[in-house]
C-alpha cells in the first residue's frame, strides 16, 4: 500500500489539506483495492486551519514511513515553519521520499532547502514573493504543476487536484487516473496553465515616471500604434523610451501595448458575443492570426478556450413561490 502523509502545519489552508485526502483517498485499483493509504500528520496534536482547529492522529514521525509527503499551503506563507517540521522534511527527502506541495506550500519546501536550484511553481499571486524570499528557486508561475522527479510543486487551489491526478497517473497509469478524475469531477488534463488566470499589471504597476504615458496607452492601445508613435507621445527617442520603459516595467513599450490589448480582449471574450476575429480588430491587432498567437502566448490558451472557461453565463430565473 502506497502511504501518503499530508503535513498539517499551523494555519494550514483547509482546502489544500483536503485535496489529497479526497482525490487520492478515493482511488481504487482493479478489484476495488485502495490505491493509497492517506494519513494526516501534524507538527502538533492540534493545528489551526483558518477558522478551524484540526486534531491530527499522527506526528512528524509519520513522514519517515510515507512513500509520498504532501505539504499544503498556509495562509501566511512567510510565517516561520516549525524547525522540527523542516528537519523531518529534509530527512524524508534524503531518504528518497517523494515530496509534493500545493499552492504556497512551495514556501515550506523552499524553507527546507528542497528547492534550491530547482524549477518550481506556486500560486501566481505569490510568485514574486517566492522569488524574492528564495532567489535560488527557479520560479515558473505560468504552469499548474512542476514535476522534477522526487519533488513536485503545484499552483493555487484546484491546481492541487491537477497535481494529485498527475501522481495517480504516475503511480497507477492512465486508466486508473481517468477513473480518479471522474470521481473528482475534474478533467484529467486541463488546457493551458496558470497564465490564463494571471491578472496582468495595469498602468499603476510601473514607476511614476511613465504614469501619464501608461494611462495614454491604456486608452489608445486599440489604435494602430508603432514604437515611433509612442516615443513621439513621450517626447523621447525610441532608444531612450525603450531603456526607460524596460527599467520601470520590465517590458518594451510594444510588449506593454500587446498586454493591454490582450487584457481588453479577455474582457470582451468574457462579456460579449463578438467573434474572435472582430475582437482582434477591436483591440488593435493587425490580423486575427497575430492576435491568436499573442493571446495564446500571454494567456496560455486559445481565445475560444478562454471564452469557454470564463464567459459569464446568465443566472437562471428564480422560481416564483406561491
Amino acid at each position: 500500500m502506497h502511504t501518503v502523509a499530508v503535513l498539517a502545519l499551523p494555519d494550514t489552508i483547509a482546502f489544500d489539506l483536503a485535496t489529497p485526502i479526497e482525490v487520492l483517498g478515493r482511488v481504487r485499483l482493479p478489484g476495488g483495492r485502495a490505491g493509497y493509504r492517506v494519513v494526516v500528520c501534524g507538527s502538533a496534536p492540534t493545528v489551526t486551519a483558518g477558522p478551524l482547529r484540526l486534531a491530527v492522529d499522527h506526528g512528524l514521525d509519520a513522514l519517515a514511513e510515507a512513500d509520498t509527503v504532501i505539504v499544503p499551503g498556509r495562509y501566511d506563507p512567510a510565517a516561520p515553519v516549525p524547525t522540527e517540521a523542516l528537519a523531518a522534511l529534509r530527512a524524508a527527502a534524503a531518504a528518497g521520499t517523494r515530496i509534493a506541495s500545493i499552492c504556497v506550500g512551495t514556501f515550506t519546501l523552499a524553507a527546507a532547502g528542497l528547492l534550491d536550484g530547482r524549477r518550481a511553481t506556486t500560486h501566481w499571486a505569490a510568485a514574486e514573493q517566492l522569488r524574492t524570499a528564495f532567489p535560488t528557486v527557479r520560479v515558473d508561475a505560468e504552469v499548474l504543476y512542476v514535476d522534477t522527479g522526487q519533488i513536485i510543486t503545484s499552483a493555487g487551489a484546484t491546481a492541487g487536484v491537477d497535481m494529485c491526478l498527475h501522481l495517480v497517473r504516475r503511480d497507477h497509469g492512465a486508466a486508473i487516473a481517468a477513473d480518479a478524475s471522474r470521481q473528482a469531477v475534474a478533467p484529467l488534463h486541463r488546457e493551458g496553465g496558470q497564465a490564463q488566470f494571471i491578472v496582468r499589471p495595469g498602468p499603476g504597476a510601473a514607476g511614476i515616471g511613465l504614469g501619464a504615458l501608461l494611462q495614454w496607452l491604456q486608452v489608445n492601445a486599440s489604435e494602430r500604434l508603432t514604437l515611433a508613435d509612442v516615443a513621439a507621445r513621450a517626447g523621447l527617442s525610441a532608444r531612450t523610451l525603450n531603456r526607460r520603459f524596460h527599467e520601470e516595467t520590465g517590458r518594451t513599450p510594444m510588449q506593454w501595448v500587446t498586454a493591454v490589448r490582450v487584457r481588453r480582449a479577455q474582457e470582451l471574450l468574457e462579456s460579449t458575443d463578438h467573434g474572435v476575429d472582430r475582437i482582434a480588430h477591436l483591440v488593435g491587432f493587425a490580423s486575427p492570426a497575430h492576435f491568436r498567437v499573442q493571446f495564446k502566448r500571454l494567456s496560455g490558451v486559445a481565445p475560444q478556450a478562454y471564452r469557454s472557461t470564463f464567459r459569464a453565463r446568465p443566472r437562471p430565473a428564480a422560481s416564483a413561490v406561491g
